[in-house]
This record gives C-alpha cells, structure tokens and sequence, in this order.
C-alpha cells in the first residue's frame, strides 16, 4: 500500500514537473512583461523622452536584444539558472520598450483584434503540433527557407519603400510563423517526453526557458505582421 501511494506521489510529481506547462508558464510571463512594458513606455511623456527620443538608445536596445537572444540561444547550457531567468526578463523587458512605438502607431482597436486573432492562431496551431501524429521536421526546411526569404525582403523592400511588398511580406510572415509555432510546439514536446521526470531542477529550468523563448518569437511575430495587415486595412 506505501509503495502504492509512493508510485502515485511520484507521478503526480512528473506531471506537476512537466517541461511543456513550464513552458508555457514562461512564455505567458514574458508576453505580460512585455505589454505591460510597452504600455507603460507608451504612455509615459518622460519613459518616451528616454527611451524613444534618442537614437543612439533605441539602437543600443534593439542591439542588447539580439544579443541576449544569440547569449541565450548559444549559452544556456553553460548558464547558471538565476542568469537563465534574468536574461529571459531582460530581453522581454527590452522588447516591451521597443514594441511601446505600436501604442503610438496605432489604435487600440487594431491592436486588440490583433492581439486576439493572434492568440487563437496560436493557440489552434500550438495544439495541432501537440496532438499530430505527422512528423513536421518534413516542413521545417521549407519554414526556414522562407524565413530566410522575409528578412531579406524587408531590408529590400526597406530601401525600395514599396506598399505591395510590404503587404505580401506580412501575410507570408504569418503563414511561415504560424508553421514554426506547430513544430517548434512539436519539438518541446519530444523534449517534454524524452526528459520529464529525468533532469535536475537546473536542467528542467533552463530547457524550459529556451522552450518558452522559442514559442514567444512566435507569437511575437504573429502579432507584428497580423498588426501591419490590420493597421493597412484599417487606415
């Protein structure tokens, strides 16, 4: 009967340590972070002054967070927990400072049907990756190709300033990260099967942080282009 009850507490212990709902945990308290960021920065005369009024400081943040994204994505491993978690709120804090220039872009309506739009996308596209049993790796090559393929059209497009571009850029973004947040969402969960209840405390803390840093790029990006497509609609 002890043994039974040990074997009950040690599986609810698993599931309690589950890397997927950690996840998830973490990538909703970087997206919290960062709104509220931006909407403190946004409606702040004195936050804007200093962080959006100067050049030189809004390229100093955008270069801080490339680089806590390369440090993170490159030096987790070697990391310790405490600079796991404080380089993870750092970037999201950094993000929500550059991000308040939406506040000012544009309304509160398009911003919220955005938003919205976003989270049922992701939320629909996160769960498929959860439950298919198809392998997306088939796609994965073809999602980076085209990745690949925006970034270099919007620095074209960039210098050319064309409005078509700029449209077709946004609504092939969304189609590409909508297909990286079904793998990426597969890919957490192999790592959830293969290392639950298998890992120290250190190791179940840093693969979740990556883990929920992959998926708020996700959903970061699905809401910046469902932003553009709305704010061009809406205009």
């Amino acid at each position: 009967m002890n043994d039974f009850k040990a074997q009950m507490l040690s599986n609810v212990k698993l599931r309690e340590r589950s890397i997927l709902k950690n996840v998830y945990l973490w990538m909703t308290a970087g997206l919290a972070i960062t709104g509220l960021v931006a909407y403190l920065v946004a409606s702040s005369d004195a936050l804007r002054s200093v962080f959006l009024s100067n050049p030189i400081t809004l390229m100093i943040i955008v270069f801080a967070e490339f680089g806590l994204v390369i440090y993170l994505s490159a030096r987790l491993q070697k990391m310790s927990t405490a600079s796991a978690v404080v380089s993870f709120t750092a970037y999201a804090v950094l993000n929500g400072i550059t991000l308040s220039v939406i506040f000012l872009a544009f309304s509160n309506l398009v911003i919220s049907r955005a938003f919205f739009t976003t989270a049922a996308v992701f939320g629909t596209m996160s769960l498929y990756g959860m439950t298919t049993k198809r392998n997306l790796d088939g796609i994965s090559h073809y999602l980076i190709m085209g990745l690949w393929g925006i970034i270099i059209a919007s620095l074209i497009n960039f210098f050319i300033g064309s409005a078509s571009i700029y449209y077709v850029v946004s609504i092939i973004g969304v189609l590409i990260f909508v297909g990286l947040t079904a793998w990426d969402t597969q890919k957490i969960k192999r790592l959830n099967d293969a290392y639950t209840g298998h890992m120290d405390e250190d190791t179940y803390v840093k693969l979740s942080i990556i883990g929920a840093l992959t998926l708020y790029l996700d959903f970061l990006n699905i809401f910046l282009f469902l932003l553009r497509i709305f704010g061009r609609s809406d205009r």
